[in-house]
């Protein structure tokens, strides 16, 4: 609780937290949203994935994406952490490995924002029943 000194102080941070478990928490619809899914195995969080929850969460909150972020167990891609799956409306799931910072900025520019396919995703190698 670093910084809160005042009432106000409290107050900003509890606006902070209430938007950000929103923007979890959309569900009622998720097929209309945009949906990021962030491995956060513990090979994962060793490897950046809660610092790029986090950006997502910020990013697309500030852009006005409406999107729904929430965090996955291990996608059985240990080698390629951060891992995160985009799924955007009407459209197939993309996992995309070695997701930084950086990285996360060009999947909202491009990806999510102009539907354009970027170097970084991981092939898919199974069937959905």
């Amino acid at each position: 609780m670093n910084g809160i000194k005042t009432l106000a102080d409290l107050k900003r941070k509890q606006e902070e937290v209430m938007s950000r478990m929103g923007q979890r928490n959309r569900g009622e619809n998720p097929e209309s949203l945009v949906q990021v899914k962030v491995a956060m195995a513990t090979c994962g969080i060793a490897s950046g994935a809660k610092e790029v929850m986090e950006y997502f969460m910020d990013e697309l909150d500030r852009k006005e994406i409406d999107a729904v972020v929430t965090q996955t167990g291990c996608m059985g891609y240990c080698f390629a952490e951060p891992t995160v799956e985009i799924t955007l409306p009407g459209r197939e799931a993309i996992v995309f490995g070695y997701v930084d910072i950086r990285k996360a900025g060009e999947i909202i520019e491009r990806y999510i924002g102009e539907g354009e396919l970027l170097d970084g995703i991981i092939p898919q190698n199974y069937n959905t029943i």
